[in-house]
């Protein structure tokens, strides 16, 4: 439960936090809410699945799982992290995934699995409500972009800290202006964080 701002310096310098484990949660999360959408919608096509599986894993939704379970009384951070950074605002996200990876540290995949099925998804997700509920910022954006003849660029750049995990930055360009930058543990999921401040600072609904 320790973010990167709280970071405690080991031997040979490491900074211990919760960002290996986040990594590797998010692939577990991943993997486990892929299975479950899977086995719920047998006749649904893979588009219908990946795309209910990126609102459920993205970064605001995992914020609000997070804070329902609790994780938002036992993080450690730094004080002085201000309210209104994209470090902040993924912070207990970043701590849920961080768990789920611990999780399958100890107990395995089956456990994992188990523990994100019943303690995460069914007490806690409401699938009508995101099937209902589009929010693919990115689709939007394009859709917003191609309606009002602007020019839209979506420009992703990889950084990897001292143990190589990666982290992707994105920024928005709309008619060579750059309007937001987003980051995430994957290219998809910066973009789309980026693509939710572009639609917010246009007021795109």
């Amino acid at each position: 439960m320790r973010h990167s701002s709280a970071a405690q310096k080991k031997k040979h310098g490491y900074l211990e936090s919760n960002e290996r484990l986040e990594y590797l949660g998010d692939a577990v999360l991943g993997m486990a809410v892929a299975e479950y959408l899977f086995n719920k919608y047998p006749f649904k096509d893979e588009g219908f699945l990946t795309e209910i599986r990126s609102r459920i894993v993205n970064r605001e939704h995992l914020n609000h799982l997070a804070k329902k379970i609790g994780l938002k009384d036992i993080i450690e951070y730094n004080g002085n992290l201000q309210s209104n950074s994209q470090s902040f605002k993924s912070i207990y996200g970043d701590a849920l995934e961080a768990l789920v990876g611990a999780i399958y540290l100890d107990k395995g995949y089956k456990l994992s699995r188990k523990f994100i099925f019943k303690r995460l998804i069914i007490p806690h997700v409401d699938l009508d409500e995101i099937i209902k509920n589009d929010s693919n910022f990115k689709s939007k954006i394009i859709e917003w972009s191609q309606k009002h003849n602007k020019e839209l660029k979506f420009d992703v750049t990889e950084h990897g800290n001292q143990k190589h995990i990666k982290k992707f930055e994105a920024t928005v360009y709309i008619d060579t202006k750059q309007i937001s930058i987003g980051h995430g543990l994957s290219k998809k999921k910066a973009e789309q964080n980026a693509a939710e401040k572009c639609c917010q600072t246009l007021n795109i609904e």
